[in-house]
């Protein structure tokens, strides 16, 4: 993670220096956008798996609320930072704020500052056979596997989709960037309380149940989200979207912590996350492409979310020891 940050400190300052001299183009945006995502591949996964090694298992719901609370925060208040810095001072000094920043983070997770606890078993082998062990030992766990098939649902028919479709249907209703503004703010709000009352009120039984509702929610809403005329009633229905999310998400995550051993912890983490984000890209592809064939964004967001409900159903009808867990 210190490592992670310190070199997305030089990547922005990097950028800060092609915008400041006015020499920054597309391309090299694109691959210091490319390199920068890479790096947050890294980050999450050691991050997430961090968290059991230095909270007790009593307190991982907890930690895992707070951990997303603030991630929902920086979320709603970095962009209107951004804009504010934009708009008084200039773009170039915004990114070299976001420099600064992103340095001084660094210095909170120098590894003689954090009392992480000492690594139970260390086997010296290939990074490949890392990711095959992650793998085997997801496959071998029912619960890991069903969990999996539910963030992916939820990435790829609900989150991925709202991401490039927020802005669609924006100039689709005849909206503002203060539109976009609101339902973007309204997501993270949403997401934001779900974390809040999750850090107040620890779960100990049917998380897996939890976890399924959760879902089943947020498709049902991202299904009348896709017919809602309205701009106003978009941004209260993303507001639920996101609340919802959060219930799929933390009690998820909480038990897959308190259940994976800890010389694991890291493979684990990462083929969650590769479930969770790598398929937004092809979210996002999937719903640009049919717009630019003439399909309404409201008719794609509705098939993606029966399309969803489908596989909610499937899930839900053998999925029985998950949602006892």
């Amino acid at each position: 993670m210190f490592i992670t940050n310190l070199t997305q400190g030089v990547l922005l300052f990097v950028l800060y220096l092609f915008v400041a001299n006015d020499n920054l183009t597309l391309t090299i945006l694109l691959i210091l956008a490319g390199l920068f995502g890479m790096l947050d591949a890294f980050f999450g996964p050691a991050s997430t798996s961090l968290i059991p090694k230095i909270v007790a298992k009593k307190q991982l719901q907890r930690a895992n609320a707070v951990f997303q609370g603030a991630d929902q925060i920086s979320f709603i208040i970095g962009p209107i930072i951004a804009g504010l810095m934009m708009e008084t001072v200039s773009i170039a000094g915004s990114f070299l704020v976001a420099t600064i920043l992103v340095f001084f983070s660094a210095i909170f997770i120098f590894p003689p500052l954090i009392k992480e606890a000492a690594v139970g078993e260390r086997i010296s082998q290939s990074p490949l056979q890392d990711l095959k062990d992650g793998f085997h030992y997801v496959r071998s766990s029912n619960f890991l596997l069903i969990g999996l098939v539910v963030l992916i649902t939820l990435n790829f028919f609900v989150f991925g989709a709202l991401h490039v479709a927020i802005p669609l249907l924006v100039d689709t209703h005849g909206g503002s960037p203060l539109n976009l503004s609101f339902m973007e703010a309204s997501l993270g709000v949403g997401m934001l309380l779900g974390s809040i009352i999750l850090g107040a009120y620890t779960i100990k039984r049917r998380r897996g149940a939890m976890t399924l509702y959760g879902l089943l929610a947020s498709l049902v809403l991202f299904i009348i989200f896709a017919l809602v005329p309205s701009l106003t009633w978009l941004t209260i229905f993303i507001f639920f979207i996101g609340f919802s999310m959060v219930f799929v998400y933390i009690p998820f995550f909480t038990v897959a912590q308190e259940n994976t051993d800890g010389h694991i912890m890291g493979r684990v983490m990462s083929i969650i996350f590769l479930a969770m984000n790598g398929f937004d890209p092809v979210s996002y592809g999937l719903v640009t492409g049919l717009v630019a064939t003439g399909v309404s964004v409201q008719l794609v967001l509705f098939g993606l979310g029966v399309a969803g409900l489908l596989i909610w159903f499937i899930v839900f009808l053998r999925a029985k020891q998950f949602r006892e867990v």
